[in-house]
């Protein structure tokens, strides 16, 4: 399955590692996904969008 928040459709991230020689490493950075249950369902939701909800 996607890494992928099913409320906004946030994914991951491209970045890069920086060792003490400032070489670059490429790294992936994920959404922080928390499984939901919303409206019966059970969904990938994003913590931005966990706390946009709890408004």
């Amino acid at each position: 399955m996607a890494r992928r928040c099913d409320a906004c459709g946030r994914g991951s991230n491209r970045a890069n590692n920086r060792s003490h020689s400032n070489v670059a490493t490429k790294k992936e950075q994920n959404a922080n996904l928390q499984p939901r249950r919303l409206a019966g369902m059970k969904v990938k939701v994003c913590t931005r969008c966990l706390k946009t909800l709890a408004k």
